[in-house]
């Protein structure tokens, strides 16, 4: 029963991005919460830790940033500051959607559990 659940589950797409492995062990929990919880519930939760991990690396990386000067053709002007946290903020975005530090893989499992348990 439980190698049917963990391959059917292995076999959409959901498991693609999100492993079914906790500290090297098969996560049975967040297996059973997949199964109480709708596609589009799935969907929104990987939507939302993932929008949640790129917003902690957006503050990361802009902490990280505040003190370069500006260099090259803007030197060191106000515009400088507006493409700079433009740049931070795609950086994170793109560093999320990569795989990221591993934030939202904790989040998306928090989430999905919490919903399984009004669910059920």
């Amino acid at each position: 029963m439980l190698n049917s659940l963990i391959n059917s589950t292995i076999g959409s797409n959901h498991a693609k991005s999100v492993p079914l492995m906790r500290n090297g062990r098969p996560d049975l929990q967040l297996a059973d919460a997949l199964t109480k919880v709708s596609p589009q519930a799935q969907a929104k939760a990987k939507a939302s830790s993932q929008d949640f991990e790129a917003m902690f690396l957006n503050s990361m990386f802009s902490q990280m940033t505040s003190g370069i000067k500006g260099e090259g053709p803007f030197g060191d002007t106000q515009s400088t500051g507006v493409w700079r946290s433009m740049l931070t903020d795609q950086y994170s975005k793109n560093f999320a959607k990569a795989g990221g530090i591993g934030i939202s893989t904790d989040v998306y499992r928090t989430l999905i559990l919490q919903q399984a348990n009004r669910a059920g």
